[in-house]
């Protein structure tokens, strides 16, 4: 929920009569909400019904990636050199989940004009390469390396992309919102001036002509493990107008305000969003401690209520040797782990790190899959043995 916004021709008053311009038909308004009518909502007003359906089957596309016999054990696995040909749905493999959260990646390299509904989970997607467009029944998004999108679920959308050659996103699902933290704003719901990221930062769907097509639509809908094809009567994107506090949005890693302390701050202190199962941190650029007799990296800890993921982005990743864009690190709960050897003395008198990574810590274990051991560094979990 970034702030009130609203889109397009709405009608004075919620439920109330809203003719098309012909001045006889209604324009068919939709009540998108959360939390059982108690939570942030908004209203839709479509040029036809929007649940115009031809016909439902499923779609035999879901991976068998279970890695049962997988040891509860450090990881580290390269994303980079593994891609799957497809589209923006049929490209995505999935890396690692539990039951309330999954991280895949997508590679694609061919458009579709498929249109995609996840209808269990909410979506963060973080644009790794490429620049693609994001089409909604809300409007569009222009993206960019670095930006990070919240999907909201149960949405109808598109993404177009201008160069097929080299696109690569980070996908993480939730079955819970990703919000922006409370303790971010104040009483208002405005964020505060100590908040790593300000409304300003935010990308918003702009207006895009409503499509009053009718014909046969393909729309695919997860829903959690399966996958269903919905033949629809007409163009999904026919919303005339909306207004509220529920839909899509964006902002750029880029944009994120680190904190600096006098000494080490913990992970926390990178938190960029939340949900029920887990945490979603930035981690970027910044000038390290200022105490002369701090430690810049890490220190050592044990995550004993969280599996800890990073995903790195770009930069000098300096607490840890041999890591690549695009490398997953997972470190279960409950086990140590910290710089590996050299790595503390070496950082000392370092005054800046240049990286960019996203970190996600679950409350709940996750499970590796066979792409994980498709792409892992077989000696990662030796990597602290003093030489």
């Amino acid at each position: 929920m970034p702030f009130y916004h609203k889109l397009g021709n709405i009608p004075r008053k919620r439920h109330t009569q809203f003719y098309k311009p012909d001045g006889k038909s209604l324009y068919r308004e939709e009540l998108y909400s959360t939390l059982g009518f108690s939570g942030v909502y908004s209203n839709k007003y479509h040029i036809n019904m929007p649940n115009s359906v031809y016909a439902v089957k499923e779609l035999p596309i879901a991976e068998n990636v279970d890695w049962p016999e997988a040891p509860l054990n450090f990881y580290h696995c390269f994303s980079n050199r593994k891609t799957k040909d497809g589209d923006f749905i049929t490209s995505r493999m999935k890396f690692m989940e539990n039951r309330h959260c999954i991280i895949s990646t997508a590679t694609p390299n061919r458009e579709t004009d498929d249109f995609f509904k996840n209808a269990y989970a909410n979506e963060y997607i973080f644009v790794h390469y490429g620049r693609p467009l994001f089409l909604s029944e809300y409007g569009q998004i222009q993206l960019e390396a670095g930006d990070q999108l919240i999907i909201p679920k149960g949405i109808p959308y598109q993404f177009k992309f201008k160069d097929l050659s080299k696109n690569k996103l980070l996908i993480v699902e939730s079955d819970t919102p990703f919000d922006i933290p409370k303790h971010f704003r104040n009483p208002y719901g405005q964020l505060e001036e100590a908040a790593p990221y300000q409304e300003r930062d935010f990308k918003i769907p702009e207006y895009m002509e409503p499509k009053d097509e009718k014909g046969e639509f393909r729309l695919v809908v997860q829903g959690g493990q399966r996958f269903f094809e919905y033949t629809l009567q007409h163009h999904p994107f026919d919303v005339v107008g909306w207004d509220g506090f529920h839909y899509p949005y964006a902002f750029n890693i880029r944009d994120y305000n680190p904190k600096v302390g006098r000494l080490h701050l913990p992970p926390p202190t990178h938190l960029a969003f939340n949900t029920g199962h887990f945490v979603l941190c930035n981690f970027c650029p910044r000038p390290f401690d200022f105490d002369p007799q701090a430690i810049p990296v890490p220190y050592w800890h044990s995550n004993c209520d969280s599996d800890e993921v990073l995903y790195y982005v770009e930069g000098d990743f300096m607490s840890r040797a041999g890591i690549e864009e695009g490398s997953f690190t997972l470190h279960p709960s409950g086990m140590p782990h910290g710089p590996q050897p050299g790595k503390t003395e070496a950082s000392l008198g370092a005054t800046e790190t240049s990286e960019y990574a996203v970190m996600v810590d679950t409350f709940e274990p996750l499970r590796p899959t066979t792409h994980v051991r498709d792409t892992i560094d077989p000696n990662y979990s030796r990597s602290w043995l003093a030489k």
